[in-house]
């Protein structure tokens, strides 16, 4: 038996039908993963496929989608079965026709509906990942305490096993203990997606949105909107929208800075010292107005 014969016997056995992959196309776009649309030439899959050590990416990411499945009012693909397979491991979706771009207004009308789903601690029952990095979600009462100990510190001290240690380390060290001054505002924890840039939302042929790729955990929903300003992608319509539907507190503009540096350190410790630069500017973007 080869791969492809046993995600078709999986596929079988999580759907209920009976499912051979007959024509499978690979699709580009990922930097992580590799994909395939797979089909028996009526019913068609999306297929993630990676190396076995990625098997937290793809388990968390079916948990996620599934949490998403069953309280988000935006859509997602839903999730069939992850498994792996002597080397590999993979994720099975459903195969979503994606066209383009959503409609900006009703996406920022379900974020914002989705953010009103809310846990009694932030974090998650599980660790995942953002990108490929590990990212703890211990459940945690304090905002601050679970942004300080459980985002910042970790991809600092990844840095640091990275070579990035001495340009970034005073600096980041500084920010950590002026946290207090900088996130002023009561957050509750909202469902997140985790990742919401540009490349992670899409739309169905009438313009329905899609979002995809969750790094799922409850947090200070602020940290979804300024994800979306970070890479671009999101018109003013999103924004009005999701203001009209719950606007943000005052002072959102300096903890953007703040939370989307946690996205560019990462980058920097998944794809190298072209995101140097820009996290030492933004943590001192911070710390100068603060």
């Amino acid at each position: 038996m080869n791969l492809w014969k046993h995600l078709s016997k999986h596929i079988s056995q999580h759907t209920g039908q009976s499912f051979e992959i007959l024509h499978r196309e690979s699709l580009g776009g990922g930097c992580i993963n590799t994909a395939y649309r797979v089909s028996d030439g009526h019913l068609h899959y999306f297929v993630k496929l990676n190396g076995i050590e990625h098997r937290l990416m793809f388990e968390t990411e079916m948990l996620a989608l599934q949490e998403l499945v069953e309280l988000a009012p935006v859509r997602v693909p839903t999730p069939i079965c992850y498994g792996h397979y002597e080397s590999q491991t993979y994720l099975v979706l459903e195969h979503l026709a994606l066209s383009g771009q959503p409609d900006a207004a009703l996406l920022g009308q379900q974020l914002a509906a989705m953010h009103r789903i809310r846990s009694a601690q932030f974090g998650w029952h599980r660790d995942n990942v953002i990108g490929a990095t590990p990212q703890q979600n211990t459940l945690t009462h304090n905002w601050i305490d679970f942004w300080r100990e459980h985002r910042m510190r970790p991809q600092l001290l990844l840095a640091q096993r990275n070579g990035y240690g001495s340009a970034l380390t005073p600096l980041i060290e500084s920010l950590l203990d002026k946290l207090d001054c900088i996130i002023t505002h009561n957050p509750t924890p909202s469902l997140l997606h985790g990742d919401l840039w540009g490349g992670n939302a899409a739309a169905l042929a009438d313009g329905t949105p899609v979002i995809f790729d969750p790094a799922l955990y409850y947090g200070d929903r602020e940290t979804d909107i300024a994800m979306t300003q970070l890479f671009g992608g999101f018109n003013n319509k999103f924004y009005d929208a999701y203001n009209e539907a719950w606007p943000l507190d005052d002072g959102f503009n300096q903890r953007k800075t703040l939370y989307n540096l946690y996205h560019i350190m990462n980058h920097l410790n998944l794809f190298g010292s072209g995101y140097l630069a820009q996290a030492i500017s933004m943590t001192e973007k911070i710390l100068a107005e603060t």
